[in-house]
């Protein structure tokens, strides 16, 4: 019979560079990918402009960011048992159209 070592858990220290802790505002994302990478766009369109800027970019394998997608989806579930439903239709649609297609 084999024996099974228990797995040791890693504690990694994550540094937030100060230029980086008010973060960045965004209202908008744009994803697209390939057989090996995704691309995370974190886009700010200011009011009444048709001209946006891509604030920050992730790259991330496809195994991350299906950890990403996890995380997400925890998070928001639990902002919602906290603070009711997120409404998440797309302005002008008449609330029938999500925002992301």
């Amino acid at each position: 019979m084999s024996e099974t070592k228990p797995k040791k858990s890693v504690q990694i220290e994550v540094h937030l560079d100060e230029s980086k802790t008010s973060g960045q505002y965004v209202n908008m994302a744009r994803v697209f990918h390939n057989q090996t990478e995704f691309v995370v766009d974190a886009i700010f369109l200011p009011p009444g402009s048709k001209r946006a800027s891509v604030c920050s970019r992730l790259i991330l394998s496809p195994v991350h960011l299906k950890f990403l997608h996890a995380a997400l989806g925890q998070n928001i579930d639990m902002y919602e048992k906290k603070f009711g439903p997120i409404d998440a239709k797309a302005p002008g649609s008449g609330g029938n159209d999500p925002i992301l297609h």
